[in-house]
């Protein structure tokens, strides 16, 4: 029977969770924009840009330890008043939730930057604290600025009450299994819609961007900084798009080239994926003692193999009793795709000890679930603990999505024997096939825009290719790049000093490196 180190339960957990980009700006002053410099530009706006914060405690309850444990870190939170649709200002307003860790060095203080982890659908109101540390000694002279997207975390709610928390399913070993996923993402679609339709037109990468200016408006700011992961990236290079000159000192950690935001958004990351599971396979192999799973690399894969297999023929449980998981082919891909964004010996512990968990249900075999994963697999495969749909809601209403099934088929059943693991989860149908027509076009990036793009070679989320052509077409940014790491979100988060120092000298000077910089990744 496997168990699991405490600190292996929490870089599983971890891992499930991330199954989600001229020359540089002055400093900005010290003092509060006058209105004139934090006014929207756009008739019938200046009254949300012109809001006073009630800035005050973060606890929400008496058992909201997130909010007590950001009070006792000196974090402030407020709600700022937002319009549901832009087009339509004095219509029906919305909240979203911010917080704000104040600058300590006042005497050198450089200004706000506002924070994104990533998703779609991820919440920062919670990363101030964690922010300021990876600042470090430049941390104290930024006011770091947390806000949970609209309709996420504390922010006007959206639960679409889905029986799944991530639709990113694999189509399965056969047609059977792609016809049964057509009718689940159609369900998805429909349930969403029938819970929230008065709302999904409005939750999209845009009106985020439109929210992130009416936040540094309501700061005070006449340009605001912005760290993004992931996701962010895309959503700090759209407004860089929709709002140029109020941007100042921009990191994109993870970046998305923006013509590969799509509703699709795994598709073409099969290779990277493929490369960090056998890595990962490789360090498994010297530690077979630990996880039964082969004394090869090929014998890991092997091993891995076989747990697909077995699923295919029928479900896997693992666990018992309430906390019994049945696990099938459409699943098992997104469970192995989720433990290996992370090449830390932790998160490799804790992944080794999920597959030694399913190559036991494999075989037949009765399984304990380590306790850590417990609430992740209740989200991600039943939807349970957190509300569901806003993820999809954002990339359905922001690019529109192929309608016929069959294209999602041929292209699964193209790619089976190049990619037979990944491609049937990169290439499945989503909700966003049956999803209503979005109200926008997708954001071009026509405007060049000074950046800090920092990316590691083995990303296997957002490809290190997709940071390299964003950097293309933002000619005055500068790329970061973290030779031989499988690892999704770097700065401040994988412990690379190089990494680290560079992102901190651009937050502390404003000046981008004079040419593209290669970091290595650190032994140990």
């Amino acid at each position: 029977m496997t168990t699991v180190s405490p600190a292996a339960r929490r870089a599983l957990a971890v891992g499930l969770t991330l199954a989600a980009c001229l020359t540089s700006s002055p400093v900005l002053a010290t003092a509060a924009g006058t209105p004139s410099q934090v006014s929207s530009g756009a008739a019938g706006l200046d009254r949300y840009y012109r809001q006073h914060l009630g800035w005050g405690s973060c606890v929400k309850g008496p058992d909201d330890t997130t909010g007590r444990d950001l009070d006792q870190a000196g974090v402030q939170c407020a709600d700022v008043s937002v319009p549901l649709d832009y087009a339509d200002p004095r219509g029906r307003t919305i909240t979203v939730a911010i917080s704000r860790l104040k600058a300590t060095d006042t005497r050198h203080r450089i200004g706000a930057i506002l924070l994104n982890n990533g998703g779609p659908g991820g919440p920062a109101l919670q990363s101030p604290p964690q922010a300021r540390a990876s600042m470090k000694e430049v941390g104290a002279r930024y006011d770091i600025v947390g806000f949970d997207p609209r309709f996420i975390g504390r922010s006007t709610p959206l639960d679409c009450g889905l029986p799944v928390g991530m639709t990113w399913l694999s189509a399965g070993a056969g047609r059977a299994g792609f016809d049964r996923q057509v009718a689940l993402q159609k369900s998805l679609a429909d349930k969403c819609r029938a819970t929230d339709a008065a709302v999904l037109p409005h939750i999209t990468t845009r009106n985020t961007a439109r929210d992130m200016d009416v936040i540094r408006g309501t700061l005070g700011e006449r340009k605001i900084s912005f760290l993004g992961y992931s996701y962010g990236t895309y959503l700090g290079t759209v407004y860089t798009q929709m709002f140029p000159g109020r941007h100042d000192r921009m990191v994109l950690d993870g970046a998305i080239n923006p013509s590969d935001y799509r509703p699709r958004l795994l598709k073409g990351t099969e290779r990277a994926n493929e490369k960090a599971l056998s890595d990962w396979a490789a360090w498994a192999a010297e530690h077979h003692d630990g996880y039964g799973l082969g004394r090869s690399r090929a014998e890991v894969l092997a091993a891995v193999d076989r747990v697909v297999a077995a699923a295919a023929r029928g479900p896997l449980t693992i666990g018992a009793g309430a906390d019994a998981f049945r696990i099938d082919d459409s699943q098992v891909p997104l469970l192995l795709f989720s433990g290996i964004a992370d090449d830390t010996a932790p998160a490799r512990a804790s992944f080794g000890e999920l597959v030694s968990v399913l190559a036991e249900a494999a075989e037949g075999r009765p399984t304990t679930v380590p306790p850590a994963l417990v609430p992740e697999l209740r989200y991600v495969l039943r939807g349970e603990g957190e509300p569901t749909g806003a993820q999809s809601a954002v990339i359905c209403g922001d690019v529109a999505a192929a309608r016929d099934p069959e294209l999602y088929w041929r292209d699964i059943e193209r790619d089976r024997t190049a990619h037979p693991l990944f491609g049937a989860l990169t290439n499945n149908i989503n909700p966003c096939a049956f999803w209503d027509s979005p109200r926008e076009e997708p954001t071009l990036v026509r405007r060049d825009a000074p950046a800090l793009i920092v990316a590691a070679t083995g990303d296997p989320r957002t490809t290190y290719k997709g940071s390299v052509e964003l950097h293309e077409r933002l000619p005055s940014s500068r790329l970061v790049t973290l030779e031989g790491a499988n690892r999704h979100a770097l700065f401040g988060r994988y412990g690379n000093a190089c990494v680290d120092d560079q992102v901190n000298r651009y937050l502390a000077t404003g000046n981008l490196p004079t040419r593209d910089l290669t970091c290595v990744k650190q032994s140990g």
